[in-house]
């Protein structure tokens, strides 16, 4: 088959693709080329390389003629500029919905988050929810399925933790109750995408994933501290004050530490998804456990933050 990726260079879109190109299917990769985690997959046989974005419906429809399906893996977790959210999420994904239907495609699988809802006063939560609302409203077959924090090689959990853990001594949990987490494998994050978009299960289902395993922020972080070999000493901090911590970290960092809206995603935990969602059969269910052997196949290359992680660096280069 041949698949559209949107956000194909990013963390979920090139495991998906790096995947389907091994078991000999084809894919397009939609990304506006700012994302550098993980360029080999530009390389990879049976792979096309379309330099746009989602606001361009046009070069949609072309980018997608041929294609199957359509994996719609593009978002953010912050706004670079005021509006981002609304231009990304909401009018990328009508522009991705608009486009498949000009160009024959029959399904589509968005990729949005575990708590996405409306009226929540959160505007990373509520974009991810239209854009469920565009898809679920198509009349293209689709799939939508609802992660939590998902973990792997290019991630920003592992990534950040290890960089942090060689930079600080300290690290800062967030708020005096700690919510419960369920870490996610992005192996099993494919597997379940894969289905989907080959195997026409979960057609017009909205799904959510977690990982098997549930814990608390701290226990995360101590035990992938002990994979690295650094673990810091922990205390909590107030929600207030990395609230105001990430809007630093947003405005100084290429990718910062943490976003607002990750502090959101913290404080309210993984407990329960947001609205009508159907369940993943029982073949489908995660079952990839946080081990050691998990966590030190996602690690970075060792090592502190440093000045290519700012900002104003990335502007001067």
């Amino acid at each position: 088959m041949n698949i559209a990726i949107t956000g194909g260079t990013g963390f979920v879109g090139s495991h998906l693709a790096k995947s389907l190109t091994d078991k000999g299917h084809s894919v397009v990769l939609i990304a506006r080329g700012l994302d550098k985690r993980n360029e080999t997959v530009l390389n990879a046989e049976r792979t096309q390389y379309k330099a746009i974005g989602t606001s361009d419906e046009e070069k949609l429809v072309d980018a997608f003629a041929g294609c199957d399906a359509v994996a719609h893996c593009a978002g953010i977790n912050r706004e670079l500029s005021p509006g981002d959210y609304d231009r990304i999420h909401v009018q990328g994904t009508q522009n991705v919905i608009n486009a498949a239907k000009k160009a024959g495609v029959k399904k589509v699988v968005l990729v949005s988050f575990y708590r996405a809802r409306p009226n929540c006063g959160s505007r990373y939560h509520e974009s991810k929810y239209q854009a469920e609302e565009i898809v679920r409203n198509s009349g293209l077959d689709y799939t939508v399925l609802k992660p939590g924090m998902i973990y792997g090689s290019g991630d920003h959990m592992l990534d950040h933790l290890s960089h942090v853990f060689h930079t600080l001594p300290l690290f800062a949990l967030v708020g005096f109750k700690q919510r419960i987490l369920a870490p996610l494998a992005i192996e099993d994050v494919v597997k379940i995408m894969e289905v989907a978009l080959l195997e026409q299960r979960l057609s017009g289902q909205t799904v959510p994933i977690l990982g098997p395993e549930k814990m608390t922020l701290e226990e995360l972080t101590k035990r992938v501290g002990r994979v690295v070999g650094r673990v810091p000493m922990l205390f909590p901090m107030p929600v207030f004050f990395h609230y105001g911590l990430a809007k630093i970290l947003e405005a100084t960092m290429e990718i910062p530490l943490i976003a607002f809206a990750q502090v959101r995603i913290l404080t309210e935990g993984f407990e329960e998804p947001s609205g009508l969602c159907q369940s993943l059969p029982e073949d489908l269910q995660p079952v990839t456990r946080l081990t050691d052997e998990q966590i030190r196949k996602g690690l970075p290359k060792p090592g502190p933050f440093a000045l290519h992680d700012l900002k104003c660096r990335s502007a001067r280069a």
